[in-house]
């Protein structure tokens, strides 16, 4: 099983990153996706969800409005295109999948993505 995410980088404040996580030996398509972020000091968070389909999605509230996570099931890969990015996010992004089937908990993680917003 592998999430590799990529996109991460150095933005100044108010420009766009877009992040990808390519998944690989696993049913992509029958796991709910996250990304979550952790920035120094502080605890993990959940910044954005996405149901197995694609078919709903849910968000942190300090990004509503300025984030937008998708999947691609073809491809194996989730998005979360960042717009209007404020120094608060900066963290290190990662890319979660989980399901839970017969009563049994599936989850992985990658290895993470470091975005730095400053001018």
């Amino acid at each position: 099983v592998q999430l590799v995410e990529s996109g991460g980088g150095l933005v100044q404040p108010g420009g766009s990153l877009r992040l990808s996580c390519a998944a690989s030996g696993f049913t992509f398509s029958s796991y709910d996706m996250s990304w979550y972020r952790q920035a120094p000091g502080k605890e993990r968070e959940l910044v954005a969800h996405i149901i197995s389909s694609g078919g709903s999605t849910n968000y942190a509230d300090s990004v509503k409005g300025r984030f937008t996570i998708s999947r691609d099931n073809a491809k194996n890969t989730v998005y979360l295109q960042m717009n209007r990015l404020k120094p608060e996010d900066t963290a290190v992004y990662y890319c979660n999948a989980f399901s839970f089937r017969s009563l049994k908990k599936y989850e992985f993680w990658g290895q993470g993505t470091q975005v730095t917003v400053s001018s």
